[in-house]
């Protein structure tokens, strides 16, 4: 099979894309046929050696759709045929096959395209543990979404419509505000304009939100305490750069003064169980369409690298898609 490749840390260019043996599932293994791999900010940062470095040479990716080709011995929920998603991979998935542990793919539903399964596993599993685990979202509360326009964002957005949560967006281009605005958001601000703090306070007379779902918390954290209502959540999902950096200035008495909080969010510190609970309550949303994935572009497999720039470049909407 073809599967891209990393044989050193550095610039999207060490994406290679090589022929390589096909994997073969062992006992509680499921093997499937890759026919969309989501591309996600965490794998540029792997790429790049910041952090944690996967052992060289490997296969990026834990996110795909596709469908079953074979299953080990006492795999019984899925069978070959079976259309699934993955939300994680013992192989990686920027790949034509990808091994996956039996508890690592959940059923696709027919109305859900290849493409947009391959948009789920981290974007709908980190809003869903960010929003309700963590965040303990309630019906009638306002939640700001920073970066809505994003896999991540999106995600957020119909998540909380779906609650009975009212949104308010922000992003950092026209084409994203309005794609905000079309996921149902009753308020879509500009992130890069210095008053967009002052014209959420106006939205909400004054009150500020109950909770904020954070991309970008080197750059926002800040400010965000100041946009909290009484007993406020701030719900740390995204910080970039190296981890000696991320560094913001935060004044204690505005987080005191809401009794607020500042939670983290990272999706690898929850169990197979509780991660399983998460795709189980997100099926009857995509069964029903209130979820549904929005993919910005699709690049080949040999593209990798592309795709790589192109998550860097800011200004996302949607989701980055690599198809083999």
């Amino acid at each position: 099979m073809l599967a891209v490749r990393l044989h050193e840390f550095g610039a999207p260019d060490v994406l290679r894309l090589e022929r390589v043996d096909d994997p073969t599932p062992e006992p509680g293994q499921v093997l499937v046929a890759v026919r969309g791999a989501g591309v996600n900010p965490v794998e540029t940062y792997l790429r790049s050696g910041l952090g944690a470095r996967p052992s060289l040479p490997y296969t990026p990716g834990s996110d795909a759709a596709g469908e079953v080709v074979a299953v080990g011995a006492g795999v019984t929920a899925v069978a070959p045929g079976d259309r699934v998603y993955t939300h994680g991979s013992l192989s990686g998935t920027y790949a034509e096959l990808a091994l996956c542990a039996a508890d690592q793919v959940s059923p696709l539903p027919d109305a859900v395209t290849f493409a947009q399964g391959a948009a789920v596993g981290v974007p709908y599993g980190i809003a869903h543990h960010a929003l309700f685990s963590r965040g303990r979202a309630r019906r009638g509360e306002t939640v700001l979404v920073h970066g809505a326009a994003g896999g991540v964002g999106i995600a957020a957005v119909q998540l909380a419509l779906t609650a009975g949560l009212t949104v308010i967006g922000t992003a950092g281009s026209a084409e994203g505000r309005r794609l905000v605005l079309s996921q149902g958001a009753a308020h879509v601000l500009d992130h890069t304009s210095p008053h967009h703090g002052q014209q959420l306070l106006e939205f909400t007379d004054g009150r500020g939100v109950d909770l904020i779902v954070e991309m970008r918390c080197d750059l926002n954290l800040g400010v965000d305490l100041r946009l909290l209502a009484a007993h406020g959540r701030v719900l740390c999902v995204g910080n970039r750069g190296p981890q000696n950096q991320g560094e913001v200035t935060v004044n204690a008495r505005d987080l005191m003064r809401r009794e607020g909080d500042i939670l983290g969010v990272m999706l690898t510190a929850i169990d197979e169980v509780q991660l399983a609970a998460v795709h189980a309550e997100l099926a009857e949303g995509f069964r029903s369409g209130a979820l549904r994935p929005v993919v910005s572009r699709e690049y080949p497999l040999a593209e990798a690298a592309a795709a790589h720039r192109k998550l860097a470049g800011g200004h996302r909407t949607g989701k980055i898609v690599l198809v083999p």
